[in-house]
């Protein structure tokens, strides 16, 4: 069995980090991040396509503007992701980048995919937290919101990007994440 050397224990852990991307140029980034051998994440959701001639379902950003990487942010590797063609800057704060939370983006990777109606909500603080328990969507975490229409919702929120996702749940089974 290795034991862990000096080196070993110097070396960064890998966090997912967001991208600010030009406009409509996220599965560009994407794609140049993958090709660069670099773990990527750009979530979509499943919408019906306005063309005239035909109707049918295509993907789309589920947060326009954004691809997230994950990385150790080694100085070279930060060079390599910032070169890709058409990242515009890593979230930041104060001139540092900031880590995306690990739990914000395990919701986001779960709703990748998803036809279920999302939308993008301006970014949210109230409300209970739960976990939906059973359907497509199990396992995600995220804000209990009740309309005035009397459906059921779950908002998501990335707080590294002040933005918030919201998914009709309809009759899925909820559990209360208790504080």
């Amino acid at each position: 069995m290795e034991t862990n050397t000096a080196k070993d224990s110097l070396v960064a852990p890998t966090r997912w980090w967001a991208l600010h991307t030009r406009s409509r140029f996220e599965q560009k980034v994407y794609t140049g991040l993958c090709g660069k051998s670099l773990e990527a994440l750009l979530p979509r959701i499943q919408v019906m396509s306005r063309r005239k001639d035909r109707r049918k379902k295509i993907l789309v950003p589920l947060i326009p503007g954004y691809v997230f990487v994950r990385s150790t942010l080694a100085p070279e590797e930060y060079h390599r992701i910032i070169q890709t063609v058409g990242v515009v800057r890593m979230v930041s704060f104060r001139g540092k980048p900031v880590p995306a939370n690990e739990k914000e983006i395990a919701s986001l990777t779960i709703m990748d995919g998803t036809d279920r109606t999302v939308q993008n909500r301006s970014y949210m603080r109230e409300g209970d937290r739960v976990m939906i328990m059973e359907g497509p969507l199990k396992g995600l975490e995220g804000f209990y919101i009740r309309h005035k229409d009397k459906t059921d919702r779950v908002v998501v929120s990335i707080e590294l990007l002040q933005r918030s996702l919201e998914v009709e749940i309809e009759d899925w089974s909820l559990e209360r994440i208790p504080e």
